[in-house]
C-alpha cells in the first residue's frame, strides 16, 4: 500500500462548498444596493467576474470592463474597502440565515484525515472571516481548530493563479510538495498548485467546468460519498473506486493511477472533456 499524504490543502469557494452563485454573488449585490450604487451581478455576469480572484480585484475589473459609464469618486480606494467589508457582513450573515451545504464528500474526507493523523490546510483568497464562517456553519463551530494553517485574503501579496499562497502553506507546515495533495476546483487555482509543485485533484462546479485542467491529477464531478459515487472527468482512473479516500490519494502520489491516467472516459468511448 502506498504511504498516505501527510497534509491536504484546500481551496474553499467552489472547493468546499458551492458558495460563489448563491453566497458571495449575493452578498455583493446586497452591498452594492447599501451603498446606493446600481451595480448588479446576475449569474452570467459573476461568472465571468471570477476569472478575476479577489473580491477587491473583482470590483475593480467590473468597473474597468464593463461600467465605463462609471466615474470613480476621489476616495474610490478607499470606496472598493468599504464595500468589501460590507460584502463579507453580509455573507456571514447569509452563512448564518440559511447555511451553504459542503460539497459530496468533503465532510467524509475531512474527518478521515483527522482520525488518521493527516494534516489539513487552507489556501484561499477569499478574507478569513469568510472562511471562519463556512466553517463554522457548514462544518462544526470548531472546525478552525481542524486546520494546522489557514491562509486566507491578503496573507500573501500575489493571489492565485501565482503559487505564493501555497508557498506560504507549505513553508508553515514544514512539508514538501510530494508529501501532499491540494484541492481546487478552477483553472486559477490549479495554476497555483502545479506551479507550487502540487499534484492536486479539481472538483468542476456550474462556473468551472468549462476550465482549461491541463496537468490535473485527477478532475471529478466531486469527491464522492455513500449512495453518491464521484465521475472521473479527466485524469487518473480511480480503478473503480466511487470515492475519494487517503488511500486512493497515496496511490495517486505514488503514481500507482498513473498508466491508466485519461482512460476513464476513453474506456468508455467518449472523449475526455476540456474541462
Amino acid at each position: 500500500m502506498s504511504p498516505l499524504p501527510k497534509a491536504l490543502l484546500f481551496d474553499v469557494d467552489g472547493t468546499l462548498a458551492d458558495t460563489e452563485r448563491d453566497g458571495h454573488r449575493v452578498a455583493f449585490n446586497r452591498a452594492f444596493a447599501e451603498a446606493g450604487l446600481d451595480w448588479v451581478w446576475d449569474v452570467p455576469l459573476y461568472g465571468e467576474l471570477l476569472a478575476v480572484t479577489g473580491g477587491k480585484e473583482r470590483m475593480r475589473h467590473y468597473v474597468a470592463r464593463y461600467r465605463p459609464d462609471y466615474h470613480p469618486p476621489v476616495d474610490y480606494d478607499d470606496l472598493i474597502v468599504r464595500l468589501h467589508a460590507a460584502k463579507t457582513r453580509h455573507y456571514t450573515a447569509l452563512l448564518a440565515e440559511s447555511g451553504i451545504p459542503l460539497r459530496p464528500g468533503v465532510r467524509r474526507l475531512l474527518e478521515e484525515a483527522r482520525r488518521s493523523g493527516v494534516r489539513l490546510a487552507i489556501v484561499t483568497t477569499t478574507t478569513p472571516a469568510n472562511v471562519s464562517a463556512l466553517l463554522r456553519h457548514a462544518l462544526a463551530p470548531d472546525a478552525e481548530q481542524w486546520f494546522d494553517v489557514i491562509a486566507a485574503g491578503d496573507v500573501v501579496a500575489a493571489k492565485k493563479p501565482a503559487p505564493d499562497s501555497y508557498h506560504y502553506v507549505l513553508r508553515r507546515l514544514g512539508l514538501s510538495p510530494p508529501e501532499c495533495v491540494a484541492f481546487e476546483d478552477s483553472e486559477n487555482g490549479l495554476r497555483a498548485a502545479l506551479a507550487a509543485g502540487l499534484a492536486t485533484v479539481v472538483t468542476v462546479n456550474e462556473y468551472t467546468r468549462s476550465h482549461d485542467f491541463h496537468g490535473a491529477a485527477l478532475v471529478l464531478d466531486h469527491l464522492g460519498e455513500a449512495g453518491r459515487p464521484c465521475r472521473v472527468l479527466a485524469g487518473a482512473s480511480l480503478n473503480g473506486a466511487t470515492q475519494i479516500d487517503l488511500v486512493a490519494l497515496g496511490a495517486l502520489l505514488a503514481g500507482g493511477y498513473e498508466k491508466e491516467r485519461g482512460e476513464s472516459r476513453e474506456a468508455e468511448g467518449q472523449a475526455a472533456p476540456s474541462v
